[in-house]
């Protein structure tokens, strides 16, 4: 184990991962689900790896350094994927240790955060918006040019880390330094207390989203068919051609609701994010496959403790 590693020994696996999930940072969880002879942990260790950090222990050795090594190859991807992975690996003499034994290792890599959302706003309906959203697995920069807009002041409790409130400093310099620090693939909805603000933002959001820039996932727009109508009269007025307006949803929301309840607009606004990141999201990998799975678990063969050595071990 590198001199980097931050090795939490207080805190356990578990406590571990509820924290990390809070926070949306990329880690990964091993876990022994078989051992044949002799090994350093019994089926059912777990061990959590991030970039830095590694918590709780396989047995360690040059086989819980494998491990390691190999939860941090799929962290370091870019982007993170989220995945699980089979792993073996034989503790002989030809991957450094004399146990004599064999292991599966189940890795499951999670990503953080599954998707990310920048929100300019926080009234009625943003504070409802990220209400609904809290629960989930996503990042959320919150930003209002109000400090005093944000709810629960006092260190923002009650909502995980990975939501986090922001001051938009107001004028052109304050809401380009916002849009330049939201990351790529991000969903944007504009809702602020200041149409001005909101038509500014827009504005920037779409300077930035251009071919040549780092795009965004979506961009939304609270508000009627006539705001936008007012807003776009004037963005074209700007120099900014169909084809870029056409990226702005105004207004946000799946489906039409005839209510102005906040909590009703907010759920409205919630489905068409959750609704766009299906759709992104595409098919993906469901768990290991089928045969690596029979190949893992079949009783063809047992590996005695004198055959292991015959096994090529897992290189890092």
């Amino acid at each position: 184990m590198s001199s980097a590693d931050s090795v939490q020994g207080l805190e356990s696996w578990h406590a571990a991962l509820h924290r990390l999930q809070e926070s949306a940072t990329p880690h990964a969880l091993a876990s022994v689900i078989g051992a044949a002879g002799s090994t350093p942990r019994e089926p059912g260790a777990k061990l959590v790896v991030t970039g830095t950090e590694v918590i709780d222990t396989l047995g360690g050795g040059h086989f819980e350094q494998q491990v390691i090594e190999t939860a941090r190859r799929h962290l370091a991807a870019t982007p993170v994927a989220a995945g699980t992975y089979l792993e073996a690996f034989a503790l002989g003499a030809r991957s450094g240790q004399c146990c004599g034994g064999f292991v599966h290792v189940l890795l499951e890599v999670f990503v953080g955060a599954e998707s990310h959302l920048t929100l300019f706003g926080a009234g009625h309906v943003g504070q409802a918006l990220v209400e609904l959203l809290a629960p989930l697995p996503w990042r959320i920069d919150w930003y209002d040019s109000r400090p005093d807009a944000f709810p629960l002041q006092d260190g923002h409790d009650g909502y995980p880390a990975r939501v986090r409130p922001m001051v938009l400093f107001p004028g052109a310099e304050g809401m380009a330094q916002a849009v330049t620090m939201i990351p790529s693939g991000s969903h944007v909805v504009v809702m602020t207390h200041d149409h001005a603000q909101d038509r500014d933002l827009i504005a920037t959001l779409l300077s930035r989203d251009n071919p040549g820039g780092e795009a965004l996932a979506s961009i939304g727009l609270i508000g009627s068919k006539s705001k936008w109508a007012s807003f776009r009269s004037r963005l074209i007025a700007a120099g900014f051609d169909d084809a870029t307006l056409a990226r702005v949803h105004c207004p946000i929301g799946l489906g039409s609701t005839a209510s102005k309840r906040p909590r009703e607009i907010a759920i409205s606004v919630a489905a068409e994010l959750l609704a766009r990141q299906r759709l992104m999201t595409g098919p993906t990998q469901r768990g290991v496959a089928p045969k690596a799975l029979r190949n893992a678990f079949t009783p063809s063969e047992r590996i005695e403790n004198d055959a292991v050595d015959k096994i090529p071990a897992r290189k890092s």
